[in-house]
């Protein structure tokens, strides 16, 4: 775990206000080492001068709504910002955190001249994007009682994303990364999170009768880690499937957040068996299966459970494979220029899942799979052409459009 006497001095940028778009709009500042606390948190100056007025606003914007309301962002769906049918409900759970996002690619953190800030956190990234294609979402998970915290839950709110289901600590912060993009729009993490809020959750906080709306609860395995956050997630599937959700699994390896290599890949596996749709990345299995050829479909079978329902295999800029127990193929990728592979796969699971969530019978129809496919990685290309995930997540006319270029 990196600590902050690992951060050379590094400019940043304070935020004035933040649009749906995740972004904020900024000046630059300086962000030196004695800003961090001791855990690795970010203590910053200028967020602790914030008159405590404030504070107790945004904290009044955020009150839960009285029991059995369903508020508008689920009784009505939005693409592009007009009212649509009613779509079902995808609830992810999990981190919501900021990515600290250089400007430039191909450097390391300390030549980094500056950053961008950009909301991020796997199951929130899939929550927005659902909601920019159309679909409904909400979103469960935990923040700081911090100004990073109630930002994030108004960029849910602006994206029209559930969000009565975030928690707010008292005591610890917004988790934050910080992002190295390599020259090819490939990424190398360092976090601040010792201990963050997110991993501070607890069954007792669960928004229960949200859960029980799914019609798909997605999750990933980063909340499984430590404790309480790892028995609040297992409450909540068991919330979920007794109540006849279905369940998706990206397990999005972090690998520098675990004890180690084989408590990662032990922790990823334990609740393999659960999930009825997995999606994985080609570096994940080669890591999950310990160096097997991750192109192999004998290794990818190989991790097909007997309950799944779909296995997906991205493979980047490539595509995908599919999995089910009846039939299995690839569909190639959109080729795009890369800037920011940050938010790919997260867009990727948005898009099949918003088609999922109209059409379970795409899993027993393989034309109609591949369709949601190419769908799904249209989403993945056009996420990578921006910096940031939430930023760049694309709304359904911005895919339908690259799909009819594609096939023009």
């Amino acid at each position: 775990m990196a600590t902050a006497a690992a951060v050379s001095p590094l400019s940043a940028s304070t935020f004035n206000r933040v649009g749906a778009s995740g972004f904020l709009e900024a000046k630059a500042i300086n962000l030196s080492t004695s800003q961090f606390s001791s855990k690795g948190l970010y203590r910053s100056s200028f967020l602790s001068r914030m008159p405590e007025i404030k504070s107790q606003h945004r904290r009044n914007a955020f009150k839960r709504p009285a029991p059995g309301l369903i508020p508008k962002a689920l009784s009505e769906s939005h693409d592009n910002g007009k009212p649509s049918e009613v779509s079902p409900l995808v609830v992810c759970f999990g981190e919501m955190l900021i990515d600290f996002v250089p400007t430039v690619s191909g450097v390391s953190l300390a030549e980094a001249p500056a950053f961008k800030k950009a909301p991020g956190g796997a199951p929130a990234n899939v929550a927005v994007g659902i909601a920019r294609l159309g679909g409904s979402s909400a979103f469960i998970g935990k923040v700081g009682d911090d100004e990073f915290g109630y930002m994030l839950a108004d960029i849910m709110k602006e994206n029209n994303v559930e969000h009565r289901g975030m928690r707010f600590d008292p005591v610890a912060r917004t988790a934050l990364a910080f992002v190295t993009l390599k020259a090819d729009g490939e990424r190398e993490f360092m976090f601040f999170r010792n201990p963050s809020a997110d991993m501070l959750l607890t069954e007792s906080e669960l928004e229960v009768d949200l859960i029980q709306q799914a019609k798909i609860f997605h999750y990933g395995s980063v909340s499984l880690i430590t404790e309480p956050c790892r028995s609040a997630h297992l409450a909540a599937m068991r919330i979920a499937k007794d109540t006849g959700s279905f369940l998706s699994y990206d397990p999005n390896l972090r690998l520098p957040l675990w004890s180690s290599a084989s408590a990662a890949r032990e922790g990823m596996l334990s609740i393999w068996d659960e999930a009825d749709v997995i999606k994985v990345s080609d570096e994940e299995v080669e890591f999950l299966t310990e160096g097997a050829d991750p192109y192999d479909d004998t290794v990818a079978r190989n991790l097909f459970h007997p309950n799944l329902k779909l296995l997906l295999v991205t493979e980047g800029d490539q595509g995908c494979r599919y999995y089910t127990k009846d039939f299995s193929g690839r569909v190639n990728g959109v080729a795009v220029q890369a800037v920011d592979t940050t938010g790919a796969g997260d867009a990727f699971v948005s898009g099949i899942l918003s088609e999922l969530a109209k059409d379970f019978n795409l899993l027993q129809e393989e034309k109609g799979l591949r369709e949601a496919l190419k769908f799904a990685n249209a989403c993945g290309a056009i996420t990578v052409t921006e910096r940031g995930a939430i930023p760049a997540l694309p709304t359904r006319e911005a895919v339908l459009a690259s799909l009819t270029k594609v096939l023009a």
